[in-house]
């Protein structure tokens, strides 16, 4: 027989998951619904390495060590491989890891979901995400309009857009290129456009400046500008997409400059990704998003904190 102290304990975590069991249903059928949305659209879905040896080098994003190798952070560099190999439509739901993240809005093991589209770019890219949600509002019979912590969200298309260049007008106390000069583009976004973004519904920000994209492709009209969209809903950043870059030779020249921007901060620079420049220069025009399954669920069950709708947090281990 347990001590009393255990079996306390336990009881207490039994407690704690049956309140939970409600978000993990819903959970459980989103990502359900997601493989059939996709599946009913002929993308095929795949599945590649977490343990890699070289995560590819972005300024904000620190990969966690596994031996001599890496967590991925995101499946996107093994998911363009396939691109070039010609599997045109694909999707993947897997766990990610970055170190140090942890908040009401972010775990250091998550979950994403990918996807990959060759032929298209990111405006055709944005349809699909809002075609994506509300068909999870639909088999989730959530309804349309969805509650969102007080706030009612109107799924129905078109989503609202707006440029980075016009919220900084909109919403900024300086212009974007005053912002970008005096390096708090950060800080401006986070302080002043993103609290902007909770009334209007989902919203596309879109056309993100050059150097706050590592991986997507310049706008041919505007080389400073890149063919980068975010999805704002009820106030939580939800998914990261853009067109995809295809010169191998650029993609390496801002590696460097990633690994070079690393390295004035100390921290760590991870081998080339080698093999992924390889398979780009045979990347036809493709778009990519990453949608966050946590903060989507999230929103789906009307909860403020991303503990809510994972079984364990690092915490409870």
């Amino acid at each position: 027989m347990l001590p009393e102290s255990k079996n306390s304990t336990f009881r207490s975590e039994k407690r704690r998951l049956h309140k939970k069991a409600p978000f993990l249903r819903l959970r459980a059928g989103m990502i359900q619904a997601i493989r059939r949305f996709f599946v009913n659209r002929d993308y095929l879905e795949v599945e590649t390495p977490c343990l890699i040896p070289a995560p590819p080098p972005e300024i904000h994003i620190d990969a966690v060590h596994a031996g001599a190798n890496y967590l991925h952070t995101s499946p996107e560099i093994c998911m363009k491989r396939l691109l070039s190999a010609d599997f045109s439509k694909i999707f993947q739901i897997s766990r990610c890891f970055r170190a140090g993240e942890r908040g009401t809005l972010h775990l250091p093991e998550f979950s994403l979901l990918e996807w990959y589209r060759t032929g298209i770019d990111y405006h055709v890219l944005m349809d699909e995400c809002a075609e994506l949600v509300l068909s999870l509002s639909d088999e989730l019979k959530t309804g349309n309009p969805i509650r969102y912590q007080g706030r009612e969200i109107d799924l129905s298309a078109p989503w609202s857009k707006i440029s980075v260049h016009d919220a900084f007008d909109r919403y900024a106390p300086m212009t974007l290129e005053t912002a970008l000069k005096r390096d708090c583009f950060d800080e401006i976004m986070v302080r002043e456009i993103e609290p902007q973004l909770v009334s209007e519904g989902p919203i596309f920000l879109y056309d993100y400046p050059a150097c706050f994209a590592a991986l997507a492709r310049l706008k041919p009209d505007n080389p400073a500008l890149a063919e980068r969209f975010e999805i704002y809903m009820g106030g939580l950043e939800l998914a990261n997409g853009f067109s995809e870059l295809t010169d191998a030779v650029e993609q390496r020249d801002r590696f460097e400059k990633e690994y070079q921007k690393r390295q004035l901060l100390g921290k760590e620079c991870y081998p080339m990704p080698e093999k992924f420049l390889i398979s780009l220069e045979h990347l036809p025009e493709a778009a990519g998003v990453a949608v966050g399954i946590d903060r989507l669920a999230m929103i789906f069950s009307n909860t403020a904190t991303i503990d809510d709708v994972v079984a364990f947090t690092p915490e409870e281990l």
